[in-house]
């Protein structure tokens, strides 16, 4: 949902999904003189219970050590854009924004704007969203398991690190309840016992259960050999099939079936593995619309027969053709892949083009030439890149109107008042972005997100076995992916600035033995809100689009 108000000469526009509330605060060039940020406070609704949002940065003269009071009403947040990332789904809160004003140790209250408002359900019955935390590398996670292993933790941090993902997967598989319902399963990582346990459980229940799965022989033949070792091991080798004519059997979808029809897809970017689920960042997507359901499970049925490249292609391109413009309002469109060219990757590049207010994209693996080449163009407004990897934030960034960052954790070097932090080691070729989704325009009435298994890539798009829903129209939707976007985009940019080695790790400041090293305050004027006001920089544009 979303909420804007005014109050005196602030304005808070709250965007809401379903674990997180982002603010964008905004006041007049004249009001900024002395402004030293903006104290937020929330009231649970249901239980009364009321309390500030903490800052982990200080004023210098409020820095007394782990006795320090991070407060935002005496550190008040020295952003236009922020983010509560706590929030329980379908719950109501009032949150009081106040402008902050005078010197550190002696502020004043400015104007207040207070808003009610309601977290999103994960479930509306049409579309089901599910992020996992997908930081493990986190001052929250270093708190609660003293950044010890998931596995030497035990179920509370993966609950912790789940964030409702993996609930939201063995819930959908849970629905094939006996012998009129039905899962058509296509997948490329297979491992996670668990969930091949559900799927096992159903075929007990009498449900008709049938997985197409990676066997695709490579130097390693992974995951053939890991998918296959699973699936015989929980008796599910009748109810399997390999897919080996292909290059990569990328898919991560379900379909179910209600006597023998189709009713509703999952589908997404998380593997069936541990690391899916609880390491890099992913999303689970239920769509409950037969037409759609019945789209995945025609993709499927020719999966099942193992075609060749060529025929795949041929069946994905007349079945899922590339659009020939912008989608049509309130649709949901499918693109299959593989293909034959570079039709669709042309296309999500246009759409891109198109975008009238903001762009908000992961990238696993990089940035495609054909999406590159819109980064390079100057446009009014801002274009947000999260990446796994750093190799390319640079290059984007040189235009001004791109904002890039990519993975990491804090670590040695760069502000060390902070507790050190440790990944959870359940991933290794791509630790922490591994989402693939695109947002046009998500903050209009007339948003766009694409959203599936595929990198927007040429090897995705031509070789691999991939699918992607294009949604438009759909503002709960776009809501929620953009609050989860900008969750990890505010989570990694802190980090970036770190310049953390990854493998050098060392305690926070006040430990003890802790070698000296500069420590990040507050500022103590309103410089860092005239930053704010300078035209055509990315600041502005920020402060503008989230208004």
């Amino acid at each position: 949902m979303r909420v804007r108000k005014t109050q005196g000469e602030l304005t808070v526009h709250a965007i809401v999904g379903t674990r997180v509330a982002l603010f964008g605060m905004d006041l007049p060039k004249a009001a900024i003189k002395d402004l030293m940020g903006f104290a937020i406070r929330r009231t649970n609704q249901d239980t009364r219970d009321s309390f500030y949002l903490q800052n982990a940065l200080l004023f210098k003269i409020n820095d007394h050590g782990s006795q320090s009071n991070h407060s935002s009403l005496q550190n008040p947040f020295q952003e236009f854009l922020w983010g509560d990332y706590t929030l329980r789904p379908e719950h109501s809160y009032t949150y009081r924004v106040t402008a902050r004003y005078g010197a550190p140790g002696n502020l004043r209250n400015g104007d207040v704007v207070e808003l009610d408002v309601t977290s999103e359900s994960e479930d509306d019955d049409l579309h089901a969203v599910f992020f996992n935390r997908g930081v493990a590398g986190s001052q929250r996670y270093a708190k609660l398991f003293k950044n010890k292993k998931p596995d030497d933790v035990g179920r509370e941090a993966f609950d912790w690190l789940s964030r409702g993902l993996e609930e939201g997967l063995l819930g959908f598989i849970r629905q094939a309840t006996g012998p009129t319902k039905g899962l058509r399963a296509a997948v490329y990582e297979f491992t996670h016992q668990p969930l091949v346990q559900e799927f096992a459980a159903a075929a007990e229940r009498g449900a008709d259960v049938a997985i197409v799965y990676d066997c695709v022989k490579n130097t390693k033949n992974y995951p053939a050999t890991d998918n296959t070792a699973m699936i015989d091991a929980e008796q599910l080798t009748a109810r399997a099939t390999k897919r080996t004519l292909t290059r990569i059997a990328h898919n991560k979808f379900i379909v179910l079936l209600d006597n023998g029809q189709p009713t509703e897809v999952w589908t997404g970017s998380t593997n069936f593995t541990k690391g899916g689920l609880f390491g890099q960042s992913n999303v689970g997507h239920v769509i409950r619309d037969p037409t759609v359901a019945a789209r995945y499970l025609a993709y499927w049925t020719t999966l099942n027969g193992d075609p060749t490249r060529d025929a795949a292609r041929t069946w994905d391109d007349t079945n899922t053709p590339t659009p020939p413009g912008d989608p049509p309002a309130g649709a949901m469109i499918s693109l299959f892949s593989p293909r034959k060219g570079l039709s669709a990757l042309d296309w999500y590049a246009k759409q891109m083009d198109g975008a009238d207010e903001g762009v908000f994209l992961t990238a696993a693996f990089g940035v495609s030439k054909q999406l590159g080449a819109i980064f390079a163009k100057k446009k009014p407004y801002l274009r947000y890149l999260l990446l796994d990897k750093p190799g390319e934030v640079t290059t984007v960034n040189r235009n001004p109107g791109n904002r890039a960052i990519a993975g990491g954790y804090l670590g040695r070097g760069g502000w060390r008042q902070f507790l050190e932090e440790s990944l959870t080691d359940l991933n290794t070729h791509v630790r922490y972005v591994h989402t693939k989704y695109m947002l046009i325009d998500p903050l209009g009435d007339d948003p766009t997100v694409i959203t599936g298994s595929a990198n927007f890539s040429e090897g995705s798009t031509l070789y691999n076995d991939e699918n992607m829903l294009v949604i438009r129209g759909n503002t709960r939707v776009a809501d929620i992916y953009l609050g989860e976007f900008m969750r990890l985009f505010t989570h990694f940019r802190f980090r970036g600035k770190t310049k953390t080695q990854d493998n050098e790790m060392i305690p926070n400041a006040d430990a003890p033995g802790a070698p000296a090293g500069k420590k990040l305050y507050l500022r103590d004027s309103d410089f860092w809100a005239r930053r704010f006001y300078v035209k055509n920089s990315p600041r502005e544009a920020e402060r503008r689009l989230f208004r």
